[in-house]
């Protein structure tokens, strides 16, 4: 379940990232450790040499779906080690990122992002993973808002 609190400031704080804005991410669901964000497919900047979603946007997705995730419970937060999975093709009319804190720890927070590609018929297909450790720099979302 979405706690609205949350959610408004995680959309709030995801407005401040030109190039969140840019990529056009959209975060639509946030509870205690958990966060989803979604991207629709941009074909003339996007791709890669075959057309499918590049990996440096598969690893931002990711990425940012940890932090968010990480943010619920630990606040602000930045990335010390990043791993990304690419299982399929990245081939969607849009893509999905969900991330999860795995454990959270007073110094570091471990966390946990699937990406998804949303088909035409809206089914999503899994196209990579990703894992992160993040360090907490400030005081938790849920506690400024």
């Amino acid at each position: 379940m979405t706690e609205p609190t949350i959610l408004n400031t995680l959309q709030a704080v995801n407005q401040t990232a030109s190039f969140n804005r840019w990529a056009g991410f959209e975060v639509v669901r946030a509870a205690a450790g958990e966060a989803e964000i979604r991207m629709a497919w941009r074909e003339d900047d996007m791709g890669q040499y075959a057309g499918y979603l590049h990996a440096g946007l598969i690893g931002a997705m990711l990425d940012t779906a940890c932090g968010y995730a990480a943010a619920t419970v630990a606040g602000r937060v930045l990335a010390s080690h990043f791993s990304v999975n690419c299982l399929a093709p990245a081939v969607g009319r849009g893509f999905v990122a969900r991330g999860r804190v795995v454990k959270a720890g007073r110094k570091q927070v471990f966390a946990g992002a699937e990406l998804l590609a949303e088909q035409d018929g809206g089914e999503l297909v899994l196209v990579a993973t990703g894992n992160a450790i993040l360090v907490p720099v400030d005081t938790p979302v849920a506690a400024k808002a």
